[in-house]
């Protein structure tokens, strides 16, 4: 399947309820994909509707019924939803938005990029809040990561966004599903599904009392410390002995494997570590790799985003190099292979 189809697929397969969509390209085949296969389950709505900010929104009214509900978009689409996106986590309701980002800034290009890092990692819209962001590197992982969403998204009570880019969302794949949704999901107990039988109650994100908007910011503050504790997830390879790391997340990083592969080959001893989740990012393992890596090379489609996080995790420990590619080019693995081998060299690696 194409990424786009798996992550519909695998977000029917989660119980998702509710799809709001709107047009652009390149994530255009999972609304299409919704359209033609939420009908599946009983009891499900597919709307396309008038533009992104009517999607989030829509989003947040059947959240707050109770339902698993999911919107997607591509990056300026994604820009359109920030405000809805923070009304979520604002009223603490679940919800799972996927971006296929394309290049930028502004309309940009419809090539694959990453530079919706920030956006992604640092909330995106106003106010104190965080959202969960998972990085598939493959289509396999756009299904896991889709249906692992919704179940972080319950778990925590939050926004849940699923970060890949159009090279994923467009290419095809061999897949597999290990999951089928319950015919009936459990509602959750703050749902606003009708008041009879018990005192009503009501979600708000706007209050006059400062002092009711403090304590939620703190109690938020103490969730997000717990989901850095619990959910922090981070694949690493050949790091056991290496004298350089490249950091790499997404459809990079699997352009970063290989070429790891190859320096390998050509005797270089350097290691891959991939963040899974971008937030929270794994900055006590880098850290702690940092004690004794010297040399740190972070690869990314963007001019460098992560890269700030991988500096911040590593404390001036070690030195940090960076290698990017912008605005929706495409690189090689071999691409990769040739900056790996250059930086090697240079520092000085590799000598008695």
């Amino acid at each position: 399947m194409d990424g786009n189809s798996a992550a519909g697929e695998g977000a029917i397969r989660a119980g998702c309820q509710c799809y709001f969509g709107y047009p652009i390209t390149p994530q255009n085949e999972l609304t299409e994909y919704m359209a033609a296969n939420m009908s599946r389950r009983k009891g499900c709505a597919f709307i396309q509707a008038e533009s992104e900010v009517a999607a989030i929104n829509m989003v947040y009214g059947a959240s707050l019924a109770g339902t698993r509900a999911m919107t997607s978009s591509s990056s300026p689409g994604m820009s359109l939803k920030q405000e809805g996106i923070s009304y979520l986590a604002g009223s603490e309701l679940p919800a799972v938005i996927v971006n296929i980002s394309r290049g930028g800034p502004g309309l940009g290009s419809i090539a694959a990029a990453q530079s919706d890092y920030f956006q992604a990692t640092r909330g995106g819209g106003h106010g104190d809040y965080r959202t969960i962001v998972l990085a598939p590197a493959s289509v396999q992982e756009i299904v896991d990561h889709t249906h692992m969403a919704f179940d972080l998204a319950d778990k925590w009570l939050m926004p849940v966004i699923v970060l890949a880019d159009g090279m994923l969302g467009q290419m095809k794949e061999p897949v597999q599903f290990h999951h089928e949704a319950p015919e009936v999901l459990p509602i959750r107990a703050n749902a606003l599904r009708g008041a009879k039988g018990r005192p009503s109650r009501f979600i708000r994100t706007c209050t006059s009392n400062v002092s009711e908007v403090e304590d939620l910011n703190w109690s938020l503050f103490r969730r997000y410390q717990l989901i850095q504790k619990e959910e922090t997830a981070f694949d690493a390879f050949e790091v056991e002995d290496a004298e350089m790391i490249v950091v790499a997340f997404g459809i990079a990083a699997r352009m970063a494997k290989g070429a790891v592969k190859n320096a390998r080959k050509d005797g270089l001893r350097v290691g891959l570590l991939r963040p899974v989740t971008l937030w929270p990012f794994p900055y006590d393992v880098i850290g702690e790799l940092g004690d004794r890596v010297k040399q740190f090379l972070v690869f990314e489609m963007s001019m460098g985003q992560m890269l700030e996080d991988v500096q911040l995790a590593l404390k001036n420990k070690a030195e940090v190099s960076f290698y990017g590619r912008p605005g929706g080019v495409i690189p090689t693995s071999s691409e990769v292979h040739r900056v790996i081998s250059r930086l090697y060299f240079q520092k000085g690696l590799g000598r008695l």
